[in-house]
């Protein structure tokens, strides 16, 4: 296979000159020396790996590793295509670590139907117990993985998801089956598993170290994390970028059907299907079938589906450090993946790293190029080389802030950041009213009231808090006197009863400055969870209940003068289901609060 052909996976190529200095044997697994030919040497300056390696002369192949999963039925192991580029140097003895990047969307992605959303919800039986058009771009990185890496002594390998492209099998979106075409790689890589040429001929990794570092964007990133957490041998460090850690948290919420933002309708079988790009895709349709009922559209509760495709769990099997990075803006990746994620690796002693940035589902390879290679290049040589350079020394937080600057942190969420209270305090003419450090007696019970009107957008009802609006209710601060900086995860509690037997309950947190109104963050639920999200339970109409849920997490300052409002209504125009208009909500207040993660505490609102 030529160059040109790898190039159609990698574009923007990036020329990088040749940058001298001292030169020494790289270190592979530890204690290990890595021998290079006598003409060529790994050079490191500056604690990094240096571009010594032709890239125009670099080998290219096409193999087909073979997994440990017969994901299509068919009674043959899976296949999986990966297409590598390496130092010429490698055909010589040379043995080099690998940067690898699996991806189910090689082959693209096709137009199918989603669901429709516009429907009732459905409401758990008394006694019961529970358990569009699609056009989203290629979520691969820039084509700068072989341009950079490759010169300063890498091999990349670009494969190919099963059920997607040349791979076999079929695509069942983040559980074992892709988990272990993933895994594949990094066991050929490390001879364990075995790899063959187009005309079936065995194929060794021999030019291979073993270890490997994973990275990429979206589903490219999810994949790292998946592998991640099987504790697979050779995987010495993931950069997942706009990463699933939890299916579960993509396509629901607290029991509720949630979309990923810009794909309302969308769910997991869609997904499938939608990448289900390898020939003699009617093989796969059973497969579809599962995964349309696993998924549970009905109830939105977690169950063994969701549990299966939930990498969070296993965070204790990971054996790889962790280079988090996401948007703190990310409506499609939401910003519960990465904090859970981040949670549990630090709560399981992962060696790790987060960039925190203002963008959405992007990669900072597109706004922080300059910061974001040479950072990347001590990560990878102090994993992949063990290269003893500072990249573990600096902080193990940058985040950015609303004006564009970028920080560092000793951890996230913020030092000094403690839970704060803010109750409701109702308005006279029932319209909503103001938030509160101490809670104010409602001795009167006022109850206040809003209508469900699933056509009534977010973004508009978010508007003109001081007026009444039959479909929300807002509750506001006083001007802020200083800076408030959030930094976690809200929790919203109302007390309140549905004149059905169920409902869309929806929070927003909202800043109201000096003319204009921003949506920080939002949360759903379905409030039959109001026990746990694998569980839903009968509600009985016009009774009072308790209802809690987590928001989604995160990092924001609030600005002098600005007030701080939540938003409470039904339903989400783009993200929840949307049933016929005209459910009552109830609240009240006087049991009813949000609790902000607050840098300084309730002093900071004083």
């Amino acid at each position: 296979m030529k160059k040109t052909a790898l190039k159609v996976l990698m574009t923007s190529a990036i020329a990088f000159p040749l940058i001298s200095g001292g030169s020494m044997s790289a270190q592979g697994e530890i204690g290990k020396p890595i021998t290079a030919s006598a003409e060529t040497q790994i050079k490191i300056k500056d604690g990094m790996t240096q571009p010594v390696f032709s890239l125009n002369e670099a080998i290219v192949e096409r193999v087909f590793v073979e997994t440990a999963t017969d994901s299509d039925g068919d009674g043959k192991l899976d296949r999986v295509r990966a297409d590598i580029i390496r130092p010429k140097e490698t055909e010589e003895g040379l043995k080099v670590p690998v940067i690898y990047e699996m991806s189910p969307y090689r082959s693209g992605i096709k137009h199918v139907p989603v669901y429709d959303v516009d429907v009732e919800l459905n409401s758990v039986p008394q006694k019961g117990k529970g358990l569009g058009e699609r056009g989203k771009p290629q979520a691969n990185l820039p084509g700068y993985y072989d341009d950079y890496f490759v010169p300063r002594g890498y091999a990349v390998v670009l494969a190919e998801s099963v059920g997607t492209g040349l791979s076999d099998g079929c695509p069942t979106t983040g559980d074992e089956h892709e988990i272990l075409g993933t895994r594949a790689v990094i066991d050929w890589l490390n001879g364990r598993a075995k790899a063959f040429d187009a005309e079936g001929q065995e194929i060794q990794a021999d030019w291979s170290t073993g270890n490997v570092g994973m990275t990429g964007v979206s589903y490219n990133g999810t994949l790292p994390n998946a592998a991640a957490a099987t504790g697979v041998e050779g995987l010495k460090t993931i950069v997942p970028i706009a990463a699933i850690s939890s299916w579960y948290d993509y396509y629901r919420s607290n029991g509720a059907v949630i979309a990923p933002g810009g794909y309302q309708g969308e769910d997991a079988d869609n997904m499938a299907e939608a990448i289900l790009t390898r020939e003699n895709p009617e093989a796969c349709s059973n497969v579809i079938k599962q995964l349309t009922e696993g998924q549970d559209r009905e109830t939105g509760d977690y169950n063994e589906f969701w549990s299966k495709r939930d990498y969070t769990k296993d965070a204790d099997k990971v054996k790889a450090s962790v280079f988090v990075v996401h948007g703190l803006n990310d409506w499609n990746v939401k910003t519960k993946h990465f904090s859970d994620w981040w949670k549990a690796l630090g709560e399981n002693d992962v060696p790790r790293k987060m960039w925190l940035h203002q963008g959405g589902h992007s990669s900072p390879y597109s706004f922080r190029r300059d910061v974001w290679l040479p950072v990347l290049n001590k990560w990878f040589d102090y994993w992949l080389y063990d290269i003893k350079n500072d990249v573990m020394d600096e902080p193990m937080v940058d985040i950015q802030r609303e004006d564009k600057t970028w920080h560092t942190e000793a951890n996230w969420p913020a030092e000094g950041t403690d839970e704060t209270k803010l109750h409701f305090n109702p308005a006279s003419d029932g319209s909503g009213g103001s938030l509160e450090l101490q809670p104010v007696p409602n001795k009167n019970k006022n109850n206040q009231h809003f209508i469900d009107d699933a056509s009534a957008k977010a973004e508009e009802l978010a508007l003109d808090p001081d007026s009444a609006s039959a479909n929300r209710l807002v509750y506001l601060t006083s001007p802020l006197e200083k800076n408030v900086r959030m930094s976690g995860t809200p929790e919203v509690e109302i007390r309140a009863s549905i004149d059905r037997k169920t409902a869309n309950l929806t929070a927003l947190l909202v800043k109201y400055g000096e003319g204009k109104t921003e949506i920080v963050t939002r949360g759903w639920t379905d409030p039959q969870n109001l026990h746990a999200e694998n569980k839903s339970a009968s509600l009985t109409p016009n009774r009072e209940y308790t209802f809690t849920w987590e928001m989604q997490p995160d990092d924001y300052v609030f600005q002098k003068g600005d007030r701080l409002g939540v938003v409470i209504l039904s339903s989400d125009y783009n993200y929840t289901l949307r049933p016929e208009a005209g459910t009552k909500i109830t609240i009240d207040p006087e049991r009813s609060h949000i609790v902000l993660p607050v840098q300084g505490g309730a002093s900071a609102l004083q």
